[in-house]
């Protein structure tokens, strides 16, 4: 075998076992899940570690292969769950991102929102108003140019369903944060789309 087909096989391993390591334990982030997968196979030489993106496209084929219809089913409700909250949210333009919508969360994950809004107060208002209790924190985001920015982010729970909110100046709508698996501008999905989406999934998985 050749020193480049050797290296795309071991690249192959260690997503598939990052994938298992983040389907295994649900909150770990891609990059201590490659960590971890590289450690257990004595690899140093991060140029043989597979990208996010690699082990994303692993995480999809084992919940098709060992999930299948279970997982299926629960992303529908998860982006049922989330086309409910963007009409909830509708006066703050969202878009849904992450896991839910990138098709390999599996009821661990949160359904995630990037919301824009003059304040952050406008979107508790919102809250408020439901009498939903929210936690409110700042996550440091990456956009172009390298930049990084501390960003508000309230999480609420609407049954078992735990939603996050990032809020974001109206400004950012034209410069938004990076996604942390293909590193592009996240450009996301509006409530339209998600219901396309829930559309065609539910041709899909009737029997």
């Amino acid at each position: 075998m050749s020193n480049r087909n050797h290296s795309d096989v071991l690249r192959q391993q260690l997503a598939y076992e990052a994938a298992r390591i983040i389907s295994d334990q649900g909150d770990e982030g891609f990059e201590r899940a490659r960590r971890k997968a590289a450690e257990r196979a004595g690899v140093g030489n991060r140029r043989l570690w597979p990208n996010n993106e690699e082990i994303q496209d692993a995480l999809r084929a084992q919940q098709r292969l060992f999930r299948g219809v279970q997982q299926a089913a629960e992303l529908v409700r998860l982006r049922q769950q989330a086309l409910l909250g963007m009409r909830f949210f509708a006066d703050f333009s969202p878009r849904l991102v992450g896991a839910v919508l990138d098709g390999y969360a599996d009821g661990r994950q949160s359904v995630r929102f990037l919301l824009f809004a003059e304040r952050t107060e406008d979107v508790v208002f919102t809250l408020l108003a439901r009498n939903i209790p929210w936690k409110q924190q700042e996550q440091t985001l990456r956009f172009s140019g390298g930049v990084r920015r501390a960003c508000p982010l309230l999480t609420f729970f609407a049954g078992e369903t735990c939603f996050e909110l990032v809020v974001l100046p109206p400004s950012a709508s034209s410069n938004l944060p990076l996604d942390p698996i293909s590193e592009r501008p996240q450009r996301g999905a509006d409530a339209d789309e998600v219901a396309g989406l829930l559309a065609d999934a539910k041709v899909e998985i009737t029997p």
